[in-house]
């Protein structure tokens, strides 16, 4: 079977893409049992970086926490400097798993992006890590 080897476009430059985003902060974890804590962003918003078209979706992050937590408003506004950046979703999703990692390294963690149809098509993108 002879493979399409067509880009519609895009460049390696589309996917590089990586907005300027601030830190995720954290606060300490009183308890040293394992227990699942979700966070939900229902009213996730970016752009596409090949077509400025906005995209919607809800991002979750389930994660087991180690030492640190995840401290909310941070995270919020993590989440809302993506909102004029132009980046694939599949980006962004493994995106946001490294830098939760990065900052309160987690037991592990699961990244869940759930967007909204795009031309007929749903995407569903998820990336989890899980400390050795």
């Amino acid at each position: 079977m002879k493979q399409n080897k067509q880009s519609y476009g895009y460049t390696p430059e589309h996917a590089a893409k990586e907005p300027k985003l601030p830190a995720i902060e954290a606060w300490p974890n009183h308890y040293r049992r394992d227990y699942d804590i979700r966070i939900e962003n229902p009213e996730f918003t970016s752009v596409c970086p090949k077509t400025g078209l906005p995209d919607f979706g809800v991002i979750t992050l389930d994660y087991v926490p180690d030492k640190y937590c995840v401290e909310l408003k941070s995270f919020k506004f993590y989440l809302l400097a993506y909102r004029n950046a132009g980046v694939f979703m599949e980006n962004i999703v493994n995106k946001i798993l490294d830098d939760v990692v990065r900052s309160v390294k987690p037991k592990k963690a699961t990244v869940t992006g759930n967007f909204t149809p795009r031309g007929g098509l749903k995407s569903v993108v998820s990336a989890s890590y899980k400390r050795k």
